[in-house]
């Protein structure tokens, strides 16, 4: 590979984050710029070459030191870089890596990739999963993400909808619509919305029985589940139980298709910890049985700089 660093732009609703890498993984230097989303985004990707052109300046880096930039975008990129519709971002038919290279002055090798997708090459890189090759990450925030990394690549699928595991079905007779439309999805339960919806449930069934859940009232949150169950709050460990169950029902079911070696859990939720992964643990454990070999499942450690990593991991491909 021609250069010596590599470029991860991780576009979010509210900031661009970005970093430089020297092609080993190592960060040289991170920084932010404000996603303008006015105009259906227009401004997002020259106010990041802006930025990244000062940068390189700053830290005398000649362009052609740039073996690569890699950008990801919150929504489904299809393989040859289309992307149809970014609905955070105000984004329509639109090709992110030509209009970065544009923007670079067509020397500089360009690619882009799903958030959640690079998220996980990001920690297969240099995360939770370092040492790995076939990986899924499971985000938990206020949905439920997925990304799948087979033999180093991302396997997106031809629409781009590949490991978008927060909308597989898992509960018949569902009333609530997910945000996708569709009734009974994982990410109704499993995300941090999802669990604060289960608990509520869970207290509504059983108004006779004690639980600090209610003290919160509307402001429970899902680590305030979490800590309670954690705590021994009955009701808290039910919910979160049923929740965690979910998940562990569709990690089994990814097992069946995918296979891969390790799940890695990251997202807000996942600060929940160990005591989150032995949950998954116990639920995917007994859902697998065929499998004697099975796949590990641990925390994520990049945080939000998973995107940025996976990124600049990325443009190495």
């Amino acid at each position: 590979m021609m250069g010596k660093y590599l470029v991860g732009i991780d576009v979010g609703g509210t900031t661009v984050k970005c970093g430089i890498f020297t092609v080993e993984g190592e960060l040289q230097d991170k920084w932010e710029v404000p996603t303008r989303k006015e105009e259906n985004g227009k401004n997002i990707l020259p106010d990041v070459a802006e930025a990244l052109k000062k940068k390189l300046q700053e830290k005398s880096i000649a362009s052609d030191e740039v073996a690569g930039i890699g950008i990801g975008v919150p929504g489904p990129v299809e393989p040859t870089g289309y992307v149809h519709v970014c609905v955070n971002l105000g984004w329509t038919d639109r090709w992110p890596a030509k209009e970065m290279a544009e923007l670079m002055g067509g020397k500089i090798h360009c690619a882009v990739g799903n958030d959640a997708n690079v998220a996980a090459l990001g920690e297969m890189w240099q995360g939770g999963g370092k040492g790995h090759e076939n990986i899924l990450m499971v985000t938990l925030g206020t949905g439920v993400g997925g990304g799948l990394i087979v033999d180093h690549h991302i396997i997106a699928g031809v629409h781009g909808a590949g490991a978008e595991i927060g909308h597989i079905h898992v509960r018949d007779g569902e009333k609530e619509a997910c945000n996708c439309g569709g009734h009974g999805c994982l990410e109704q339960y499993a995300s941090a919305t999802g669990i604060v919806r289960e608990a509520k449930r869970v207290l509504a069934a059983e108004e006779a029985t004690a639980s600090k859940m209610r003290d919160f009232g509307d402001a429970l949150t899902a680590k305030d589940v979490c800590d309670l169950a954690k705590a021994g709050d009955a009701l808290a460990e039910k919910s979160i139980g049923i929740s965690m169950h979910y998940l562990g029902l569709v990690l089994a079911d990814v097992s069946m298709v995918a296979d891969p070696e390790l799940f890695v859990i990251g997202g807000g939720v996942s600060r929940a910890g160990q005591y989150l992964i032995d949950l998954i643990k116990k639920e995917y454990e007994a859902l697998t049985p065929l499998l004697n070999k099975k796949a590990d499942i641990t925390l994520a450690t990049l945080g939000n700089d998973a995107g940025m990593y996976g990124c600049a991991k990325l443009a190495m491909d």
